[in-house]
C-alpha cells in the first residue's frame, strides 16, 4: 500500500486524438532516491497532440507538464519530503556529456531516454531517482498548482530565445499564437522587445495575443512582408520565431527577416516537410540566422519558476478550459482543433 492508501490508480490512455480511455494501473511502486507524486494537475501540450510523432508508440499515458504533492519518498532522499508541492522535469540531462559540458543539454543522449512513469494525465507519478536528484522543483507558496504546469513550456520558450539571442529594441514577428506563440509573446516583452507582430488563422488566438501584449496582432491570410514594414518603422523583423507547423509559415518566415536578424523555427512540421532555401537571397551578405531549439535545460526550468512567481509571464490569465481525468479526450480534441482555447489543464483527483 502507498501513503495514498490504494493500490491503483485511474489514468487516461492515449491511443490517438480521438481515442483516450480512461483505465486503471497499479499505483508506481518506488525504490532508492525515487519520489512519488500525487498529480494536481497536468497540462496538455502542444506536442501532446502531434500523431505523427506518437502513434507508432500507443498506447500511451502522456502528460509532462505538472504541478503535484510528493507523496511518497524512496530511502536517500533527503531534499524532499512528504507534502511537499512540486513540479518535474520529464527529461533531465547527465550533465557531463560531450553535450551537457559544451551547453547543448537538450542534446544529451540520457536526457532522451529519461522520463516519468507512467505519465502526468495519472493519479500519480513515479519520478525516477535521476529525475529527482537534477529535475526537481520546490513550488512557492503562492504558486498554484495550474501554474507549476507552466514551467516546463516557458522553459523550453527561455531556452528558444536565448538560442536567438533576443535583444531588449528588438522587433519580434510570432507566427502562431497558440500556447507557445502566446508565451514567446509575454517572454519577449519582458526581456524588453520594442515591438511585437502576432499572426494566426484564428480570431480568437489573435484576440489573445493583443490582450498578452501583441502590438500588432494580424490574420496570418492578410499578412505580408509589405504590411510588416507598415508597422514597424519601414523594417523587417530583428526575430522571427515560427510557432506553427505549417511549411508556408517558414517561407513566410524568410521572407520577413531583417539583416542581421535571426529565424527561430519552434515548432516542427509534419515528418518529410521541405522547403527550397535560395542560400544568396536569404543569407548571402544579410548576416541572417537561421536556428531551432528543442526542450529545456534544468537552468531553464528554475529560471521559468522564477518568473512565474514574479508575475513577470502571467500564465493563469492563459488557461481556458479545466478538466476532470474523466474528460482528458475531450481535452486533447480541444488542443487538436486548435480553435477556441488556449491551454487546457487537466485535473487528475476529480
Amino acid at each position: 500500500m502507498t501513503s495514498a492508501g490504494k493500490e491503483s490508480m485511474r489514468v487516461a490512455v492515449w491511443y490517438n486524438n480521438r481515442d483516450v480511455r480512461v483505465e486503471k494501473m497499479p499505483i508506481p511502486k518506488i525504490g532508492p532516491g525515487e519520489l512519488l507524486l500525487r498529480i494536481e494537475a497536468s497540462g496538455i501540450c502542444g506536442s501532446d497532440v502531434m500523431e505523427w510523432y506518437r502513434r507508432d508508440r500507443a498506447p500511451l499515458v502522456l502528460g509532462h507538464e505538472i504541478g503535484g504533492q510528493v507523496v511518497g519518498v524512496g530511502n536517500g532522499v533527503e531534499n524532499y519530503k512528504e507534502g511537499d508541492r512540486v513540479s518535474a522535469a520529464h527529461h533531465v540531462p547527465c550533465n557531463t556529456c560531450y553535450y551537457c559540458l559544451r551547453g547543448h543539454h537538450t542534446m544529451c543522449d540520457t536526457l532522451r531516454k529519461t522520463n516519468f512513469d507512467p505519465g502526468g494525465f495519472a493519479e500519480y507519478v513515479r519520478l525516477p531517482a535521476l529525475n529527482v536528484d537534477r529535475g526537481v522543483f520546490l513550488l512557492p507558496e503562492e504558486m498554484s498548482y495550474e501554474e507549476a504546469t507552466f514551467i516546463e513550456p516557458l522553459a523550453c520558450v527561455l531556452r528558444g530565445q536565448r538560442t536567438a539571442r533576443i535583444q531588449p529594441g528588438d522587433s519580434v514577428l510570432i507566427i502562431g499564437s497558440g500556447i507557445a506563440g502566446l508565451l514567446h509573446l509575454q517572454l519577449a516583452r519582458t526581456l524588453g522587445a520594442r515591438r511585437i507582430i502576432a499572426t494566426d488563422i484564428n480570431d480568437f488566438r489573435l484576440e489573445a495575443a493583443k490582450r498578452f501584449g501583441a502590438d500588432v496582432a494580424m490574420n496570418a491570410r492578410e499578412y505580408s512582408p509589405a504590411r510588416l514594414r507598415e508597422v514597424n518603422d519601414g523594417y523587417l523583423a530583428d526575430l522571427v520565431i515560427v510557432c506553427t507547423g505549417a511549411a508556408t509559415a517558414v517561407d513566410q518566415a524568410l521572407g520577413s527577416i531583417e539583416r542581421g536578424g535571426t529565424v527561430l523555427l519552434f515548432a516542427p512540421t509534419d515528418p518529410g516537410v521541405s522547403t527550397p532555401v535560395s542560400l544568396n537571397e536569404v543569407f548571402w551578405r544579410t548576416d541572417v540566422t537561421l536556428t531551432t531549439s528543442y526542450g529545456a535545460s534544468p537552468y531553464d526550468y528554475q529560471t521559468a519558476l522564477d518568473l512565474i512567481r514574479a508575475k513577470a509571464v502571467p500564465v493563469q490569465k492563459m488557461i481556458t478550459h479545466r478538466l476532470a481525468l474523466a474528460e482528458t479526450g475531450l481535452g486533447f480534441q480541444l488542443v487538436a482543433a486548435a480553435g477556441d482555447s488556449i491551454k487546457v489543464i487537466i485535473e487528475p483527483q476529480k
